[in-house]
């Protein structure tokens, strides 16, 4: 069966030699839908792989291909078919939105583009009912500026945008951090119900582990543009196997003012090679292979996959996507 989205051992560096990913194979099945949280700290990769996701940037090295078909050859109609299928959220909620037009207009150019609706009137409630289905209502928006919503309502019509293509699979990049915490449930609420009574995809990107575990079924956990753990989401926080995972769940706050949040703490030096495992810096479990060689990907299960070398199996790592 052919896959939506493939990415076969996609690497992308930027001028300058800049690594911003590495060597990351992922599928995201045409018909399972799956809710997929891209977690990490800044620099790591998460938007990196958005952008690729979204044919926005091609890679350095190897493949994404939209239903077999390499997506930076795309042409015509199965560029516009692709445009369709999988929508985009960005983060910041205001930036997508152009001043000196009404808020409409991000909701009637995809209608319009895309040729939804036979007449004026149906075009007007698929746009109405997308609105509602992310608990606006559509008197209380269309026919107002960008500056005259707040952020977490700029936010939900975007999802509402996405919603009114029927998509296959919406990437949405920090949707939420740029939001006050009383709506980032209700966002990300709206997200999930269109992953499970639409049947959509979703790739969340986000820094924030604690609503990753909340919202998504399975889990990437990215750090300086390679993959350090993967997997069930509840195997993955519950039982976290890599150092780097184990830091970012010892990192969430607690209600005591005496625990130690910093994860991004400055490690002891250590001197390492290029060719070490990225971690190793600042890894409490680094043993002397760390410090010269990367670890690839080991699979401890059907349903959780991490990169290092404190699981290296006899029969050795499994070379296929990091999720199953």
């Amino acid at each position: 069966m052919t896959a939506l989205i493939d990415l076969q051992n996609v690497s992308k560096t930027f001028v300058g030699g800049k690594v911003a990913l590495e060597h990351l194979s992922l599928t995201i099945d045409a018909e399972r839908p799956r809710f997929i949280a891209v977690v990490g700290e800044s620099g790591s990769g998460k938007t990196t792989l958005a952008r690729l996701l979204l044919g926005m940037i091609q890679p350095t090295e190897g493949t994404v291909r939209y239903e077999g078909d390499d997506l930076g050859r795309l042409s015509g109609s199965r560029k516009r078919a692709f445009r369709r299928d999988v929508q985009a959220i960005f983060q910041d909620p205001y930036e997508v939105y152009n001043p000196f037009y009404r808020v409409d207009h991000v909701l009637t150019t995809p209608v319009r583009k895309f040729r939804l609706g036979a007449s004026n009137a149906e075009r007007r409630e698929l746009i109405e009912t997308a609105l509602r289905s992310v608990g606006l209502r559509p008197e209380e928006i269309l026919g107002r500026y960008p500056h005259q919503l707040s952020g977490g309502q700029r936010q939900r019509i975007m999802v509402a945008r996405a919603l009114l293509l029927h998509p296959r699979l919406i990437v949405a990049d920090e949707p939420v951090s740029m939001v006050d915490a009383s709506l980032r449930a209700t966002i990300l609420g709206s997200l999930r119900k269109l992953h499970e009574e639409m049947r959509i995809s979703i790739l969340y990107v986000t820094h924030d582990l604690a609503t990753a575990y909340q919202v998504a079924d399975s889990i990437i956990v990215l750090y300086r543009a390679g993959v350090a753990e993967a997997g069930d989401v509840e195997d993955v926080v519950k039982a976290p196997r890599h150092p780097y995972t184990r830091l970012l769940i010892d990192s969430i706050p607690r209600v005591s003012t005496e625990r130690d949040w910093a994860a991004g703490k400055p490690p002891t030096a250590r001197s390492i090679a290029s060719t070490a495992c990225r971690f190793a810096d600042r890894c409490p479990s680094a043993m002397q292979r760390c410090l010269s060689e990367a670890p690839p990907v080991f699979h401890l299960s059907e349903h959780h996959a991490v990169a290092c070398f404190l699981y290296d199996q006899p029969d050795g790592p499994a070379s296929r996507p990091v999720l199953p």
